[in-house]
């Protein structure tokens, strides 16, 4: 795993929803979920329609996301594109 210069930005967080926020809203499916450390926020992954979790980086400029399934054991920071 790379070394991460953003791991300090992660938060005890609360997910916003049950299901990627955005896909929620609009009737969309997801292929996967995935939680921001920095806010909580749920969107879905890249293998998705919609991308949500990669937009809600853009947007906010929030580095680092972990899968919202419980049997998944890994990180990404978008900022270094590595798993950390």
């Amino acid at each position: 795993m790379a070394t991460c210069a953003h791991l300090d930005q992660i938060s005890e967080v609360k997910p916003s929803a049950d299901g990627c926020e955005g896909c929620l809203q609009t009737g969309d499916a997801w292929v996967a979920l995935r939680l921001c450390l920095a806010c909580g926020h749920v969107g879905c992954c890249d293998s998705s329609k919609n991308r949500h979790a990669t937009k809600h980086f853009e947007a906010t400029r929030h580095p680092l996301i972990e899968p919202f399934q419980a049997t998944k054991d890994w990180r990404w920071c978008y900022i270094d594109q590595a798993y950390v």
